[in-house]
Formats: structure tokens, C-alpha cells, sequence
């Protein structure tokens, strides 16, 4: 899946995987599943324009996001009304504003410098957003730059893929353990289903934990 593909969705506003609410299972198991001090920076990789970022500023974390599309980047901050400035990373630039900062451009192009104060990942929107082929390099990549045994909390969808186009994309529960087997603990905290454009979706909450 090529850049260029997200780039058109942000630019059409055929953002269908945008949230407009934060997410139930970040709300109900975030405090208990990951219990960090309210002061740790948290990673929130391909963020969009998620209100759970918010969430977690207002729990007293400081956020680090990163997005591909630097327009989303903007609208983010500005469709809430903040006073953002710019930020640097090593390879990347972005904005930032009251403990939280969003860089735009390629995950790929975040390095370990960025992510060493990083106390914990939410994924809610990464791991679903990138095809089969791209999902292994994602989560290598994650493993490069995180500071070891990092703890996620992962929001994945599961649907009969041939009933709908992802993104989103239905990763498998099985899928998840074989991405993460060999660095963490894998506990299921809950699923429910919902329905999205007339498809079944089984949205699923993981803890990865330390092994």
C-alpha cells in the first residue's frame, strides 16, 4: 500500500476509519491493564486525527503520534483549537501542543531516539490500517525502536475480509500471536461485535505484555 493511497483518502475525506468518540475498550482497560505513571509518554502510531489522544493527555500522560499525512496533522490541531508549534524528530517534523506532539510522515522513519521515553503503545488504528504484506515490517519495526518490553495495548477488527475493502483490515487473533509470540505475553481482555457499512465486525483488545 503506497503513501499515495492515504494521502487521497485525507484529501477526499474518505476518512471512514476516523473515530468521532474515544474507544470503549481504551476507556475500560487502559488504567487497569497498563498500570504506568500518569506522567509516561505514550506512542500512538498512524493516529489520524484520534480524540483518544486526548483521553490520554487528560489522564496525565504526554502523547507522541505519528501520522502519515501532514494535512491531517494540521487539522488536527486546528479543528480543536490549539495553538500548535512546530517539532522536530530525528528524521521527521510535526506539531505539537500541551503534551502532545504529532509527527508527520513515514512510521518507518521513526528511530529509537524518538520513541526512548516511550512507556507504553496504544494501537488502535495501526496494525488494521496496513495490508498482510506490511504488517510483519510494522511490527519489527516497533520492536527496533521501542525501549524493551514496552507494554501495548492493541484494538484490532476481525470481519470476513472479502465482505468489505479495508482499510480497516480484519487481522486475525492468531495473526496477532504469531506478530508478537516471540516478544510478549498476549492476554485478550475482551471482544465484542459491532457493525460497520452492513458487515459483522468482532473488535478485539489485547495486552501485550512483557514475556
Amino acid at each position: 500500500m503506497e503513501a499515495d493511497f492515504w494521502h487521497e483518502k485525507w484529501e477526499k475525506g474518505a476518512i471512514g476509519f476516523h473515530q468521532s468518540d474515544v474507544n470503549e475498550f481504551l476507556i475500560s482497560h487502559w488504567q487497569q491493564a497498563l498500570p504506568i505513571e500518569k506522567t509516561s509518554e505514550i506512542l500512538v502510531p498512524l493516529c489520524g486525527k484520534t480524540y483518544d489522544m486526548f483521553w490520554l493527555r487528560e489522564q496525565g500522560h504526554s502523547i507522541l503520534g505519528v501520522e502519515l499525512n501532514s494535512a491531517a496533522v494540521a487539522s488536527f490541531f486546528s479543528e480543536n483549537g490549539l495553538d500548535a508549534q512546530k517539532t522536530e524528530a530525528t528524521n521527521l517534523t510535526g506539531l505539537s501542543c500541551e503534551e502532545i506532539r504529532v509527527l508527520a510522515g513515514d512510521f518507518f522513519q521513526l528511530t529509537r531516539e524518538d520513541c526512548a521515553n516511550i512507556k507504553a503503545v496504544y494501537d488502535r488504528a495501526a496494525l488494521v490500517a496496513l495490508p498482510t504484506e506490511m504488517r510483519r515490517k510494522y511490527v519489527n519495526h516497533l520492536i527496533q525502536i521501542l525501549p524493551a518490553g514496552t507494554p501495548f495495548l492493541l484494538v484490532t477488527m476481525e470481519y470476513e475480509q472479502s465482505e468489505m475493502t479495508g482499510p480497516p483490515f480484519s487481522v486475525t487473533e492468531q495473526e496477532v500471536i504469531s506478530l508478537y509470540k516471540n516478544y510478549y505475553q498476549i492476554k485478550k481482555l475482551e471482544q465484542k461485535v459491532i457493525d460497520m457499512k452492513g458487515v459483522s465486525i468482532t473488535e478485539k483488545v489485547f495486552l501485550l505484555n512483557t514475556i
